[in-house]
């Protein structure tokens, strides 16, 4: 089986310490901000529409989180700008598939925009890649949702959107796709306890912006990166949830700090994955 080189890519978050800078909502800034630095990188949430030009000009990735539509404008202006500057670009489309607004605030950075990562649950990928109504608020709808006998069909979705895009698909859910097109990874690592708090979706988003930041030019490893460290960090948070005894609010402020202090080692003995080229 082909070997992601994950080891390497954490090291690169950590020696480059990239400077995200992140358009996303209220409920989550804040972690979006820490999961970015306890990876090792910098935060910048600089949203306003008459800012985001001149601040983009100083990161090393943007995210762009449809869980802020009020910003709408401004993701535009900071994604032609970042597709100037060359710098990655990583969508979050949060509830893509339950209001008009969302649907035509997509519809327009995918056609205005070039993105290097489109990361998402099931039913916002789903959304993206056939149109129309998907989902149940920001979460993902029971039928949508990645098992192994809809393993096959949920790549196939990835791959699509990836052709479609030019983008990295990142489908996240109990096993987790990451595809560019023509290379799929699934990745099994993660706690279920990480959808019992707000924002879990919306960090690996922001971490995976800082892995973008790092490798620039390998955004389906830094997309791979990301997800791995995430779920083995989930996983992680949830041992010490257990032998605690504690609560969705204490697995979050672990589930940080498991990222904070992953090893190289933590992360490639963790790691559950396998590779398939189309």
């Amino acid at each position: 089986m082909e070997e992601l080189e994950l080891a390497q890519a954490l090291r690169a978050v950590r020696e480059r310490g990239p400077l995200v800078q992140c358009i996303t909502n209220i409920v989550t800034v804040n972690d979006c901000a820490n999961i970015i630095l306890a990876a090792g990188g910098s935060a910048t949430m600089a949203h306003h529409v008459l800012e985001v030009e001149e601040a983009v000009a100083a990161v090393q990735a943007l995210v762009l989180n449809l869980g802020a539509p009020d910003c709408g404008e401004a993701m535009i202006l900071a994604g032609r700008r970042a597709n100037v500057l060359g710098i990655p670009v990583v969508l979050d489309p949060v509830a893509v598939g339950v209001t008009t607004l969302r649907r035509q605030l997509a519809a327009r950075l995918l056609d205005e925009v070039r993105l290097t990562v489109i990361r998402g649950n099931a039913s916002e990928i789903k959304a993206l890649a056939r149109g129309g109504s998907s989902g149940s608020g920001v979460d993902v709808a029971a039928g949508d949702a990645v098992s192994e006998t809809s393993l096959a069909g949920a790549a196939a979705l990835a791959e699509n959107l990836s052709r479609r895009t030019g983008a990295v698909t990142v489908l996240s859910g109990p096993i987790d796709i990451v595809s560019n097109g023509t290379r799929t990874a699934a990745l099994r690592n993660g706690s279920p306890t990480m959808a019992r708090i707000t924002g879990s979706g919306c960090m690996l988003t922001a971490l995976t912006g800082a892995f973008c930041g790092a490798l620039p030019q390998e955004p389906f490893l830094a997309a791979c990166a990301a997800v791995a460290a995430m779920g083995v960090c989930g996983e992680l948070a949830e041992e010490r949830r257990l032998e605690n005894g504690t609560g969705n609010a204490t697995f979050r402020n672990d589930l940080i700090d498991a990222v904070f202090n992953l090893t190289e080692t933590q992360l490639i003995k963790g790691v559950r994955y396998e590779i398939y080229e189309s």
